[in-house]
C-alpha cells in the first residue's frame, strides 16, 4: 500500500502526555501484546512435543535470528550504490537480485524502493511487525508499537521529523505497508561527497532507520 503525505493530527504522545522518542528502542505501547510471548512458548513447546521439530532446532533458529544485524542490508544498498546495472535488477526484482549475493528471502518476496530527489519512502507494518529479519535482523521496538504503525501512515512527515529527518515540503512522502507475503527496504540516496569511497566507508553511513526510511544517511563533517 501506498500513502500520500499525512494529515495534520497529533498522536505521538504517550498515555502520559509525553512526547513518544522513536530513536529510542525502550517500551512504547506493548501491553495489547503481552500475552504473545506466552502464545510463541506454547506453540514451541507443542512443536516441540508433537516431534515436528527438535527443541534445539527450535533454539539453533533463536539464536540465528537473534545475532542478524543491518550487515545484508547493508551490502545490498552499497553494491547498489557501486553498481548501476546491480542496482537497475535491484529496483525491478529485488528477490532475485539480492540471490546473487547469496542472500535469500525464504517465503517472502523483497520489494526495494528507492528515496530520490522527489520521494521518499517510509516502511511500515500496519497489521503487526512484517520485517525483512532475513536482511535487517530483529525489528526495533518503535516498529512493532501501535502508535508508530497508525501515525506512519497518517502523518508519515511528522513521524519522520521526530527522527530528526526533515523532508522538504516538495517532496512526496510514499508509506509501504509490508505484509506476511512481502518486505520493503529503502534503498537511501547515496550522500553527497562520497566518490571514490571504499565499501567500507560507504557502509559505516547506513543505519537501520534508513534502511525503512525514518531517516537519511548523510556524511558528517
Amino acid at each position: 500500500m501506498s500513502s500520500p503525505d499525512e494529515h495534520d493530527h497529533d498522536h505521538g504522545h504517550k498515555e502520559d502526555g509525553s512526547p513518544l522518542n522513536y530513536a529510542d528502542d525502550s517500551r512504547h505501547d506493548y501491553n495489547e501484546t503481552d500475552h504473545y510471548p506466552l502464545m510463541v512458548e506454547a506453540i514451541r513447546q507443542l512443536v516441540i512435543e508433537k516431534e515436528i521439530v527438535k527443541a534445539g532446532d527450535v533454539q539453533e533458529r533463536l539464536d540465528f535470528m537473534d545475532s542478524r544485524g543491518i550487515e545484508l542490508g547493508a551490502k545490498i544498498v552499497v553494491k547498489a550504490w557501486t553498481d548501476p546495472e546491480f542496482k537497475t535488477r535491484l529496483l525491478a526484482d529485488g528477490t532475485a537480485a539480492v540471490a546473487e549475493l547469496d542472500i535469500p528471502m525464504a517465503d517472502a518476496e523483497l520489494v526495494v524502493v528507492e528515496n530520490t530527489a522527489d520521494t521518499h519512502n517510509l516502511i511500515v507494518c500496519t497489521l503487526c511487525s512484517c520485517y525483512p529479519r532475513t536482511i535487517l535482523g530483529l525489528p526495533p521496538d518503535w516498529y512493532k508499537s501501535k502508535t508508530y504503525r497508525s501515525r506512519a501512515v497518517n502523518e508519515p512527515r511528522a513521524v519522520i521529523r521526530e527522527f530528526g529527518t526533515v523532508i522538504a515540503d516538495d517532496v512526496t512522502v510514499r508509506v509501504h505497508d509490508s505484509n506476511a507475503d512481502m518486505r520493503y527496504l529503502v534503498l537511501p540516496a547515496r550522500p553527497q561527497g562520497t566518490d571514490g569511497w571504499n565499501d567500507e566507508q560507504l557502509t559505516e553511513l547506513i543505519t537501520r532507520d534508513s534502511l525503512v526510511g525514518a531517516t537519511v544517511p548523510a556524511v558528517i563533517s
